[in-house]
């Protein structure tokens, strides 16, 4: 994965000789057409020229459609995009309807091992029908994931949900013709084993996914704030929370050199991030906070997004990779 400008990334895919997977896009149009999953999401990015989120595999591709699921197929991994209007029933039934539907499409295709997903829709923190509409989301994907995935919850994959200004249910995720391996946190409870007080179904994710495709180790690191145990940290302070953000970072890559040799202090890492930032104004204060030597190596995008708790100001997601 890569992030490239969008005048830019037929060149770059011609360049390095890769084929296209799928192509994300934060508020910019494409100047081409890509033969891929294409994602635009309403996600503002806060600094530097405007980029896109450009996955792509050295092996050849083929591409499937089916109604609202789209997905590129390389090899032993599946790129997959699906994207729905709610229901007049709401989020939590249109989320169900989501993830049963490109389930269905998985074992198809015999890719029945999701590896990560993202997850994006408006409106996050707002109530519907007397309950936030994340945890309306987390319903719904609990409900289809518990009935459909093999060995709920130990095989949930690393996960993100984000709040865009707006647009439809937007989920794109990677699955696998074989298992990945799913990691917790030593510093956070995993989140399938939330109490009753972050609402009536947890949120349906590992903190973390370790697998082998294309010839290279990939840790995918989930969204991951300022939360230790299950207690969101530092309330109103954005420097803070953003360098708890990074110690459970470090605890995710600790924790995968337990499963892993090659992640390892002398391995060759490249790592690349998204940032997201709740206030457009915090956007200097987060970028100090991450003056740290984990990510003064890696690349960095900042976008302006709503998080899945209210209190929460910042969020890290990654993709660490080493041969």
């Amino acid at each position: 994965m890569a992030y490239i400008e969008p005048a830019d990334v037929s060149r770059w895919l011609a360049t390095t000789g890769t084929y296209p997977l799928a192509v994300v896009s934060f508020c910019s149009s494409l100047p081409d057409p890509f033969p891929c999953p294409v994602i635009h999401l309403d996600l503002p990015q806060l600094d530097g020229p405007r980029q896109c989120e450009v996955w792509s595999s050295d092996q050849p591709v083929r591409f499937y459609g089916s109604g609202s699921f789209s997905a590129a197929i390389s090899g032993d991994m599946l790129f997959g995009s699906i994207s729905l209007a709610e229901e007049s029933s709401g989020l939590e039934r249109t989320t169900e309807i989501a993830y049963r539907d490109f389930l269905h499409q998985l074992r198809e295709l015999g890719f029945p091992h999701l590896w990560r997903t993202w997850n994006y829709f408006s409106r996050i923190n707002e109530e519907q029908n007397g309950l936030e509409r994340y945890r309306r989301f987390c319903i719904g994907r609990y409900q289809a994931l518990a009935e459909v995935l093999p060995d709920f919850p130990s095989s949930l994959p690393a996960g993100t949900a984000v709040g865009t200004r707006s647009g439809p249910l937007q989920i794109y995720f990677l699955a696998g013709a074989h298992p990945a391996t799913h990691l917790g946190n030593p510093r956070q409870m995993d989140a399938y084993d939330y109490p009753k007080t972050y609402g009536p179904r947890s949120p349906s994710f590992a903190r973390a996914t370790l697998c082998r495709s294309d010839g290279a180790t990939q840790l995918f690191i989930s969204g991951t704030a300022s939360v230790v145990g299950h207690q969101s940290q530092h309330r109103g302070q954005v420097d803070m929370q953003a360098l708890e953000t990074v110690a459970n970072l470090r605890a995710l890559l600790d924790r995968a050199e337990c499963f892993q040799a090659s992640i390892d202090s002398e391995a060759k890492l490249q790592s690349i991030f998204k940032v997201y930032v709740r206030n457009p104004e915090h956007l200097e204060a987060v970028r100090r906070a991450l003056h740290d030597p984990l990510l003064l190596s890696s690349r960095l995008l900042y976008l302006q997004g709503d998080l899945c708790r209210k209190e929460l100001l910042v969020e890290i997601e990654g993709l660490v990779t080493t041969d």
